[in-house]
């Protein structure tokens, strides 16, 4: 009785194996970071002297070098960084950029009338950093509107960086238009690296608008409605000590600090925040 069984069966099972190796293969999901290599040159730019000592401190929470490695950064390429605002990565990627490659900042047009006054702090402050060009070499500075962002030629870059960004946009309700720029200044195969600060996976948008914190969800999502592919994700920037849920959003954590002396320890143990760190290709 047993081999009748067995006899009947084994057609049958053959036929659902084949059914099985006929379906297609599920696509992998966006690979995670392997370790990349530090370019010596690199790390000769972290390690200058010329760097503000103030911002080398932070370099425990930003992890520069892998963070750059990661994004696949070299110093023969044409680099837009979007609004550098106090120039903390521009310290590092001008210098190194500097004899073979082009440092562009994309800054808030000053000539834009009614703007909050940080912009024109920081737009006066990039001109004089950048007369220093024995130290900058000839970056440029690309004047941009912000309710309608253009950071140049397109297909003019090699790679676009943005760092701590996104939540602006989101809360302005332009992210959009920033990804859609982003994707068209960037070469085909060229790089879209993005740091942001990390909400947790199902927090609603008004959430998010207010706390300066966004879903990995929805980055992917703005990126590739706008037509970019996710090419793998990072964790060097994050941190499992931020829970996400502050008093005053992100901004109760260093570097910004908006909280009441007595809790100083309780976020300085904290840290800056988790971040999303993301590799996103123009196809």
């Amino acid at each position: 009785m047993k081999r009748l069984l067995l006899a009947a069966l084994v057609p049958a099972l053959l036929v659902a194996h084949a059914g099985m190796a006929a379906q297609p293969k599920a696509k992998p999901a966006a690979k995670a970071a392997a370790s990349a290599a530090v370019d010596p040159a690199l790390q000769a730019a972290l390690a200058s002297t010329t760097r503000d000592p103030k911002n080398v401190l932070r370099d425990q929470y930003r992890h520069p070098a892998q963070t750059l490695s990661f994004f696949g950064v070299k110093p023969n390429q044409t680099v837009v960084e979007i609004t550098p605002g106090g120039g903390w990565y521009t310290e590092i990627l001008a210098p190194y950029l500097k004899d073979s490659g082009q440092y562009v900042a994309a800054m808030y047009d000053p000539a834009i009338p009614n703007q909050p006054q940080y912009r024109y702090r920081q737009s006066k402050a990039m001109g004089e950093r950048f007369a220093n060009t024995q130290v900058y070499g000839k970056p440029e500075v690309r004047n941009f509107d912000p309710k309608a962002p253009n950071f140049g030629p397109a297909g003019s870059a090699d790679v676009v960086l943005t760092f701590r960004n996104a939540h602006n946009w989101v809360d302005d309700g332009t992210a959009d238009a920033y990804f859609k720029a982003f994707f068209d200044v960037l070469k085909p195969g060229g790089t879209l690296g993005l740091v942001d600060h990390r909400a947790k996976p199902g927090t609603d948008l008004e959430k998010m608008k207010t706390s300066g914190y966004l879903t990995e969800a929805l980055v992917i999502e703005l990126a590739q409605k706008a037509g970019f592919k996710l090419d793998a994700k990072s964790e060097i920037n994050a941190n499992p000590k931020d829970t996400a849920d502050h008093p005053n959003g992100v901004w109760t954590l260093p570097p910004t600090n908006q909280h009441d002396a007595k809790d100083d320890a309780k976020y300085k143990a904290i840290g800056e925040s988790d971040r999303m760190t993301l590799r996103f290709v123009k196809p």
